[in-house]
């Protein structure tokens, strides 16, 4: 069945329509069971990130429309309006794509850590969901091991510029010092965690940590020296903040313009830097209008994300040999999967012969036969079996002077056809 990979991301597609085909980790259990569900799908995986949202499936010959109808379907948008910001691949194309987003190469940030974590968790949720078979299941597990290699081998992952660090940076260039800055995160996953760990390097003033979950905001407080506060209580603290670093799973957004208007009379005009990693977004775009009150959504933060990628240009042709070599071997491999393989048919013949000489030995034992006399018959009978056909063929052969045959059987059974007898 074709492989295809099918979706779209920061750079296809803006942001208010990569928050509209997000899925959630709570959501995607049931729409892999329904993508899966299709006619002619049958493999599926799901890959939502905040850059991107992409599916892979394997489908039947004629089905490969299936997955861009699908994935309209399933966020009620009209027909066509995804298709211009949709990318598909195929095949060996799909294979690479994959591998690309799992290294780091197709990210805003190049070599960027946290994608190979989010297409695990992508793998896990297809798994737990039944919705992978041999050829998808052995494509994440290559994927893994390119991944691996392209982190060991190259300098894709050395120092990388996260967009955690991309937003500590730029929160540094509106506040110098950040050692008399407040600041606010919001959330308590791994982005945010990699800006707290940033932060606590700078030693800003106040840390403060929101999130849904009191007890999980509590534990990144506590090894960050901050203070832990319910998502409920943001409206009283927000007015502390100097700097507010955004990155949740909401589907709402958690500040809004009012919100905000209330914060700012609160602090006097005393400007505040607001960082909205989320995807969908969890600041209200109309915030950014608000008099002293610097916005910037995960869109904004190319410029410091172009330098980390000239710099990195080298590594990243690097890591694109090693991605290059392991597609060829993955095709090959799903090349031989769809052939038939004689090795297996020969093993199950096999074994269906084992099979039924053992069961008749065992009835011989339950019979009253020695166990001497039900072994030898085993051996005897299986031999006899397994032998039969290949000696008739041999004898065939030889009395119609089929050499190819007859040189063929000596290499297949590792004989030494130039040996003397004893």
């Amino acid at each position: 069945m074709p492989l295809i990979a099918l979706g779209l991301n920061h750079l296809t597609a803006p942001i208010g329509l990569r928050e509209q085909v997000a899925f959630d980790a709570e959501a995607t259990p049931l729409a892999l069971h329904e993508l899966q569900h299709e006619p002619g799908v049958e493999e599926a995986l799901i890959l939502s990130t905040c850059n991107r949202t992409e599916l892979y499936v394997s489908v039947a010959a004629g089905a490969e429309a299936l997955p861009r109808e699908w994935l309209g379907r399933q966020h009620h948008l009209t027909p066509g309006k995804l298709d211009e910001f949709l990318y598909r691949h195929d095949e060996q194309e799909a294979a690479r794509h994959l591998f690309r987003v799992a290294t780091g190469l197709d990210s805003m940030v190049l070599g960027e850590p946290q994608i190979l974590g989010q297409v695990k968790d992508a793998y896990q949720l297809a798994r737990e969901a039944h919705t992978l078979k041999a050829p998808l299941d052995r494509l994440l597990q290559h994927t893994f091991a390119v991944a691996k290699r392209v982190r060991t081998e190259t300098q894709v992952g050395a120092h990388t510029v996260s967009i955690a660090f991309t937003a500590v940076r730029l929160a540094e260039q509106v506040f110098a010092d950040l050692h008399e800055a407040c600041v606010l995160l919001i959330g308590a996953g791994d982005t945010i965690e990699l800006a707290a760990q940033h932060l606590a390097d700078r030693k800003v003033r106040r840390l403060i940590v929101a999130n849904r979950t009191l007890e999980h905001a509590q534990d990144l407080a506590g090894r960050y020296g901050g203070y832990a506060i319910a998502l409920a209580d943001l409206p009283q603290h927000l007015p502390e903040a100097d700097v507010v670093i955004s990155s949740t799973a909401s589907r709402l957004p958690l500040v809004t313009r009012p919100m905000m208007e209330r914060v700012i009379a609160t602090r006097r005009r005393k400007p505040v830097f607001m960082v909205d990693i989320a995807v969908p977004r969890d600041i209200e775009p109309a915030v950014g209008e608000l008099p002293d009150v610097y916005l910037y959504g995960i869109d904004d933060l190319q410029q410091v994300i172009d330098d980390n990628r000239r710099s990195r240009a080298a590594a990243a042709r690097e890591a694109e040999a090693i991605i290059n070599l392991q597609v060829d071997r993955y095709m090959a491999w799903r090349h031989a999967l769809g052939l038939h393989n004689p090795l297996v048919a020969m093993r199950q013949h096999a074994e269906n012969q084992r099979d039924e000489v053992l069961e008749k030995a065992r009835t011989l034992l339950a019979h009253g036969k020695t166990p001497e006399e039900a072994l030898a018959f085993l051996a005897h009978t299986l031999t006899n079996k397994l032998l039969h056909e290949p000696s008739a063929h041999l004898r065939e052969a030889a009395l119609s002077g089929d050499l190819d045959l007859l040189h063929s059987a000596g290499r297949l059974y590792g004989l030494d056809e130039h040996k003397p007898e004893p």
